[in-house]
């Protein structure tokens, strides 16, 4: 019996990398690169790390290349996101340290390639298959280790930074390097496993096993940020129901009303957070937090229009980083807040950018949640949710693990509700078919 024949076009290397079984192990390779990339640096050094992102880059060139017919040009990337990366580029003109700065930038726009691929070759629902994938393992590890670190050997593991605090029901930081990077991994982790159990995409034995080990990963890391990021997501998962479920009518009053209610809600919690703060038992947290965006504003002055310059993460020697860290004693490595580092950065220009390409993501996925009947469009609102609402107290979203899902969400996204849609009617007319859209491959 022969082989049957390759696609026209598509022979040998460019059969395989068009291929939904490539599909899938890319888009699980990433992931795995991405969120486990704090432990590949410590265990094989920071160029191994580099080397593994750099390299699934130029696979995602490749597949690009090889779908580039079934891939619309002007849906390619967001124009938000280009303009953020663009006005970001720019600003090493004027970086304290180009060198630095142009490497940062590399670094924020191979996580955004990353996800691009990842959002044209992946629909929503395999996206999250594979993403819950990852995070089974990762997190099971993440226990395992602790475990092993705080029962077991009673011995901290230094080189990955687990202090063994297991057995003092924590905090602790698995695979993740800090107990508020491993909270938000796992808010968002049970978000993804709850849309597998309601997709049943999964075993239920595997979402129950799933969302136990999420559940535990989160209330071990101990960080105050989880318990406003589920509160948050919880309340947008209860807004959102109670849209799908209203009358086509009156879904649009029904938007407003809770736009309305989500900007009375903020307001309020500005002025009780004092109590608010009390009650989660972040005081000390949240005052020096408080302490260094007090002490950041005071540079922002300086250039509040184009900032210092990108870097991403920040430089420790690189002014105003060191001043900063210098002023408060202290050693932070971001501003504890993405829209501060942001604003730090890139100036308000860079911060309306910032805030238009996360905004648009949100509102189009909402309303594409809202409309569709597949619990699975819920799960790119709620993760938008989750980022911006981390946003406010780690800068996660604009490195790593935060920025691939960030770019994922608004190039998914993208494909619906935007002029893009009304530009590729145009360009194909009244009696051509539209470009196509991307297959949905086989799991």
């Amino acid at each position: 019996m022969t082989a049957p024949a390759a696609p026209a076009g598509r022979e040998g290397w460019g059969a395989l990398l068009a291929s939904a079984a490539f599909a899938r192990a890319y888009t699980i390779a990433v992931f795995a690169a991405v969120f486990s990339s704090f432990a590949i640096e410590r265990m094989a050094g920071r160029v191994t790390a580099v080397t593994i992102v750099a390299g699934l880059g130029v696979l995602g060139v490749a597949v690009l290349f090889v779908r580039r017919r079934e891939i619309s040009p002007v849906r390619l990337v967001p124009s938000t996101l280009v303009l953020f990366l663009v006005w970001a580029l720019i600003s090493v003109a004027w970086s304290t340290d180009r060198s630095l700065s142009w490497w940062g930038w590399v670094s924020a726009a191979g996580i955004a390639l990353l996800g691009v691929t990842i959002g044209h070759i992946r629909d929503t629902l395999q996206t999250a298959r594979a993403l819950g994938d990852v995070m089974r393992w990762l997190l099971s590890i993440s226990l395992g280790l602790e475990i092993l670190s705080g029962v077991l050997l009673d011995l901290p593991l230094g080189f990955l930074g687990i202090q063994g605090n297991i057995a003092q029901a924590g905090p602790i930081q698995g695979l993740f390097g800090t107990r508020n990077l491993l909270g938000f991994v796992a808010v968002v982790a049970l978000v993804t496993f709850l849309v597998e159990y309601r997709t049943q995409s999964v075993p239920p034995g595997l979402s129950l096993f799933s969302v136990a080990v999420g559940g535990l990963a989160a209330a071990l890391s101990d960080s105050p940020t989880v318990g406003v990021l589920a509160l948050a997501v919880t309340a947008a998962t209860a807004a959102l129901t109670l849209v799908r479920r209203a009358r086509p009518d009156r879904r649009s009053r029904l938007q407003w009303l809770l736009g309305g209610t989500v900007v009375l809600g903020l307001a309020v919690a500005y002025l009780a957070r004092h109590p608010i703060i009390a009650f989660l038992g972040a005081g000390s947290d949240f005052s020096m937090r408080a302490a260094l965006w007090e002490n950041l504003l005071g540079y922002v002055r300086l250039e509040p229009v184009h900032g210092f310059g990108w870097f991403g993460p920040w430089a420790q020697l690189e002014f105003p980083f060191a001043s900063i860290n210098y002023m408060l004693r202290e050693r932070h490595a971001s501003a504890l807040s993405a829209y501060f580092d942001v604003l730090l950065q890139l100036g308000w220009a860079g911060l309306v950018l910032f805030l238009s390409l996360a905004g648009f993501a949100l509102v189009r996925s909402w309303l594409i949640a809202s409309e569709r009947r597949s619990i699975v469009y819920a799960w790119t609102p709620l993760l938008l949710v989750a980022l911006l609402v981390d946003s406010l107290f780690e800068s996660f979203t604009l490195a790593g693990p935060g920025l691939l899902l960030l770019v994922i969400c608004a190039v998914r996204a993208g494909h619906a509700r935007s002029w893009r849609e009304r530009l590729d009617a145009r360009i194909a007319g009244p009696d051509l078919p539209l470009a196509p859209a991307p297959p949905r491959p086989a799991r």
